[in-house]
């Protein structure tokens, strides 16, 4: 446990079991007495994409206010830090059954303990919901991006999807052309402030149930998110509106590759059920 600041502040990286993997959260497990100034001062001093506040719990429940804020702003839902709060959550009180209460609505989490020890955290998103994006918004951000529309895989079409937040969805034509992301930051800033994007989630599909992808974050003050749960339950979403998803389904995420964090989410898609479950591990880190 480290901090800066006179509130201790826990540091884990999620969706990885080695701490130079995955994507860093901060996690402060008593926030009852901070007001949203100080949750964003605490998260810009922490300076990862998001840190996890619980302002509210009851522990005979196991039920936690949880919110959440990057660098920048306050975030309506985030996976990683979800996942990393419950493993945090289960360390200390032991695995089970967890509810937070998010801006975005209620979201339930699975944690288990393995052999070794280690926590795996499985969480259910709201509802999610997915949309075509419209041309001008896949315009604007393909020129951010400095691609073009023959970079695009016409078999996965550009979407907007929902899963507590709005991602814009573009899936490659080419793992090379997902491996070389060097895009303009302030260009693609306005975008994603204009049409109310958390980040810009980029796949590549390697088979059917495995896909590669990216998130571009500038919106939260960073360059690109090693691993996004709230972007992969988007797109389990995403998969189930296309009709991609005929029977329940479990598809692997790897992310963060191409900026030396590997991280892997797994994703579960039912197509009778709107939301999508979403499971990796977190481990703690020095600060």
């Amino acid at each position: 446990m480290t901090s800066s600041t006179a509130t201790p502040v826990l540091r884990y990286t999620a969706f990885t079991s080695h701490p130079d993997g995955g994507n860093r959260a901060g996690v402060v497990l008593d926030a009852s007495r901070l007001d949203e100034r100080r949750m964003l001062a605490i998260a810009a001093d922490v300076g990862y994409s998001e840190t996890a506040f619980v302002t509210a719990r009851d522990d005979r429940r196991r039920r936690f206010a949880l919110r959440y804020f990057s660098p920048l702003a306050e975030v309506a839902f985030c996976g990683h830090a979800t996942v990393a709060a419950s493993v945090a959550l289960a360390e200390r009180m032991g695995p089970g059954a967890l509810v937070f209460d998010t801006p975005a609505g209620e979201i339930g989490v699975e944690t288990v303990t393995d052999a070794r020890g280690s926590v795996r955290a499985t969480l259910t998103s709201v509802p999610t919901r997915s949309r075509p994006a419209r041309a001008v918004e896949v315009d604007a951000a393909l020129s951010a991006l400095r691609w073009e529309r023959d970079d695009l895989d016409p078999a996965l079409p550009p979407h907007v999807a929902f899963a507590g937040n709005e991602h814009l969805v573009l899936a490659a034509g080419s793992r090379a052309r997902l491996a070389d992301l060097d895009y303009d930051f302030e260009a693609l800033t306005g975008v994603m402030r204009r049409h109310g994007w958390t980040t810009v989630h980029l796949v590549w599909r390697e088979s059917d149930d495995r896909f590669h992808a990216r998130d571009p974050f500038p919106v939260g003050g960073v360059v690109e998110d090693p691993a996004t749960g709230a972007a992969a339950a988007a797109f389990g979403g995403y998969l189930r509106a296309l009709g991609l998803v005929a029977t329940a389904s479990v598809i692997a995420l790897r992310q963060g590759e191409d900026m030396g964090r590997p991280s892997d989410l797994t994703i579960e898609v039912d197509p009778h059920d709107p939301r999508v479950r979403v499971t990796g591990q977190a481990v703690p880190i020095a600060g």
